[in-house]
């Protein structure tokens, strides 16, 4: 699917459906939380939630007093229904509407996240794109957070097809400039109570 592809398909979504009635939905991002705080990085730290659409992590992240969050999504819709939902509190947070395989970083960013948003790229060609913009945007000590379907994981979301990772394939597509230090397999309870498993890898660019 091309940009112009993506973009229509997930505004539909986002249009479409309420925040819980998709598949990804989570109350409480328990894991990404968990994983950016094991970054150690203090609440001045710039965080950029990648594919963030209308997820709570951004909530989440103010609730922790973290000052410099960018949410960057394909999707308008979804970035209109995460300001809706903080009311005032969204002034405080940087919002992105752009693919992130064509978006130009301005900015560099202490700790890159995602989730679910990657595994969408089942285009070599993206997943390159998506690198350099990592390569891009994350400080020298910087840290990376990728959250996607496991190999045993779904095939499909929301009619796409995905392309399911592991900590290996994802240390190979950013390359030598990033080391693992960590990866934790995940079990999302879909609000329909299906399970899909998922693999979260944390990395560390390399000075």
């Amino acid at each position: 699917m091309d940009r112009a592809g993506r973009q229509a398909h997930w505004d539909n979504v986002y249009a479409t459906k309420s925040e819980n009635e998709v598949s990804w939905f989570e109350e409480s991002p328990a894991i990404s939380l968990d994983l950016i705080r094991a970054t150690g990085m203090a609440p001045y730290a710039s965080v950029i939630d990648v594919g963030g659409g209308a997820s709570r992590l951004v909530d989440a992240l103010l609730d922790d007093g973290f000052e410099a969050v960018t949410v960057l999504d394909v999707s308008e819709a979804a970035l209109e229904a995460a300001r809706a939902r903080l009311g005032e509190r969204a002034a405080k947070v940087h919002w992105v509407n752009a693919d992130v395989t064509a978006w130009r970083p301005t900015a560099q960013f202490d700790v890159w996240h995602d989730r679910a948003a990657f595994h969408f790229l089942t285009e070599s060609r993206d997943r390159a794109a998506y690198a350099v913009r990592v390569a891009i945007a994350v400080r020298p000590r910087g840290h990376v957070i990728i959250g996607t379907f496991a190999p045993d994981g779904p095939e499909r979301c929301s009619g796409l097809p995905v392309e399911r990772h592991d900590a290996a394939s994802l240390t190979a597509t950013l390359g030598r400039l990033f080391e693992l230090i960590e990866t934790r397999p995940y079990e999302h309870h879909t609000p329909a109570g299906a399970i899909q498993r998922f693999q979260f890898s944390r990395f560390r660019k390399i000075e």
